[in-house]
């Protein structure tokens, strides 16, 4: 009797631990039909969906964009809503495996892109509609998702040479896919340029983010430099910009910003064409050095106080900046 007694006071259990998983199982399936309904009207018109997140995510691309030509302007803005999205994946997963998972999705969305089937995604639709529009090197899309897949396991720098490595690998690539879709892969000086601006570009970022992130624990800094102006991490994280050495270190992060900028520059007077100004033609992909330049000199006018409340805030003046860069052909 005893023996039936404990059998029975597990069937209740066990029904309810079945009943559970159901509940469970209905309420992915729940959630699965909730994704897919809220990306229905992207997988309409995908081009609009990656104009729109643009807008959204990454206001200063969303005004570069529309010096593109008319014709090329969808690509763009598939090209940089795929870059942002990757960009986002460190900031917007709970663990490095469910990062990697994404990551993989979007391996396979290359991959099947080329194939002529694109998943129903919608940046993915408008990346395989730009690419039968452009010649995009695949290469240079999956070099962008390693280096995001490889930045969920070291998201920070030890060295100046390993953030190079990584801004080559990303923010450069990206110029580089730019300047495929206008037709320039091939112009040396051009490609030149936008390794450095890359460099320049993604040292602005890091530095624009440099709140953000501290208040997380993370210093994206590389410790070569913070340790060379006696910065302690972990004073970052509670005193920010008063924490002992972060200014020197973000004056001396921020200068090798500048010089790669400054190269960037230099390499169109040296090729001697039209006065030293960028061809018009190439003026687009350039534009990002506009915002970089921009902080730059914000930053240098609160002594290199990156944890000034003004930086965060957008600058009324920089559509009208982009609009002059644009036609002075100078960035």
């Amino acid at each position: 009797m005893l023996g039936l007694w404990s059998t029975g006071s597990r069937l209740p259990a066990l029904a309810s631990a079945r009943l559970a998983n159901r509940v469970s199982r209905v309420s992915q399936v729940r959630a699965l039909a909730s994704v897919s309904n809220a990306s229905e009207p992207g997988v309409a018109d995908p081009s609009a969906y990656c104009r729109d997140y643009v807008r959204k995510r990454d206001y200063e691309s969303y005004l570069i964009g529309s010096f593109y030509p008319r014709e090329h302007q969808s690509a763009f803005y598939a090209l940089r809503a795929f870059y942002v999205e990757l960009a986002s994946v460190q900031d917007t997963v709970s663990n490095a495996m469910i990062g990697k998972m994404r990551m993989q999705f979007w391996r396979d969305a290359i991959k099947n892109i080329a194939d002529g089937r694109p998943p129903q995604h919608p940046i993915a639709l408008a990346l395989h509609d730009a690419s039968r529009r452009a010649n995009l090197p695949a290469y240079h899309l999956r070099r962008i998702i390693d280096a995001r897949d490889a930045e969920l396991h070291t998201p920070a720098h030890l060295t100046m040479e390993s953030l190079r490595a990584h801004a080559e690998s990303t923010t450069s690539t990206f110029l580089y896919l730019l300047l495929s879709l206008l037709n320039l892969s091939s112009d040396s000086v051009s490609s030149h340029a936008a390794s450095h601006l890359g460099v320049a570009q993604c040292i602005h970022v890091l530095l624009r983010a440099l709140p953000y992130h501290a208040s997380k624990g993370n210093m994206v800094i590389p410790a070569e430099l913070t340790a060379r102006h006696g910065v302690r991490q972990e004073d970052v994280f509670r005193k920010g910009g008063n924490a002992d050495g972060i200014s020197d270190a973000v004056f001396e992060f921020a200068t090798v910003a500048n010089d790669n900028l400054l190269t960037a520059r230099e390499m169109f007077k040296q090729a001697g064409n039209g006065g030293g100004k960028v061809p018009r033609h190439a003026m687009p992909v350039f534009l990002y050095g506009l915002p970089t330049r921009d902080y730059l000199g914000r930053l240098e006018s609160v002594d290199f106080d990156a944890f000034h409340p003004s930086l965060q805030l957008r600058d009324w003046k920089l559509p009208w900046k982009i609009w002059r860069g644009y036609y002075k052909g100078d960035f």
